[in-house]
């Protein structure tokens, strides 16, 4: 499992900083131990979904205090988007998003930053995305993880600031 941390600058001071952080360190943790490990690395095969993930996922996250699929999260802002996790913070929360197949081919993980900068609840974003991924067991490995850090890492650039204070990626 590898874990790269992005957090605007002018956001590392706050105490909901680093209890995001801790949480992180914490899942992490967790997810490189047995089963968690062997789970992931058998979704990450060509054809599985990025729920079965979700399912590896699942216990490590909610003994963490993550609640699946919470909904009303983004009531009076887009109907019908509710994030594969959430966990509140302080005054704020964390989105956990899980992503496989279409990270990028789609622009899941655009989706996923813009769903934490819309959510009024959560300002923290864990996006858990392939290291590799192959579509079919014959295709060259794309690079996904380094391609959503080459992508999303302008956002925490001053210039760039969104209502997103941290992105935690995760690479399985």
């Amino acid at each position: 499992m590898q874990l790269e941390t992005l957090v605007r600058a002018d956001c590392a001071h706050l105490p909901e900083c680093a209890e995001v952080q801790r949480i992180a360190f914490e899942l992490r943790t967790a997810l490189d131990l047995e089963p968690a490990r062997t789970l992931l690395l058998e979704t990450n095969r060509p054809e599985s979904a990025s729920h079965a993930v979700q399912l590896a996922l699942l216990p490590a996250a909610t003994a963490l205090g993550f609640t699946s699929e919470m909904r009303g999260l983004f009531q009076g802002c887009v109907a019908g988007v509710r994030p594969d996790f959430f966990r509140r913070v302080g005054d704020s929360g964390i989105l956990l998003e899980v992503e496989r197949g279409k990270t990028t081919t789609n622009n899941m993980d655009l989706l996923d930053f813009w769903k934490c900068h819309i959510c009024e609840h959560a300002h923290y974003l864990f996006l858990f995305v392939p290291l590799e991924l192959r579509h079919n067991p014959g295709m060259k490995p794309k690079r996904e993880f380094e391609a959503v850090r080459r992508r999303l890492t302008p956002f925490f650039q001053p210039r760039n600031y969104t209502n997103v204070r941290g992105l935690f990626l995760f690479g399985y």
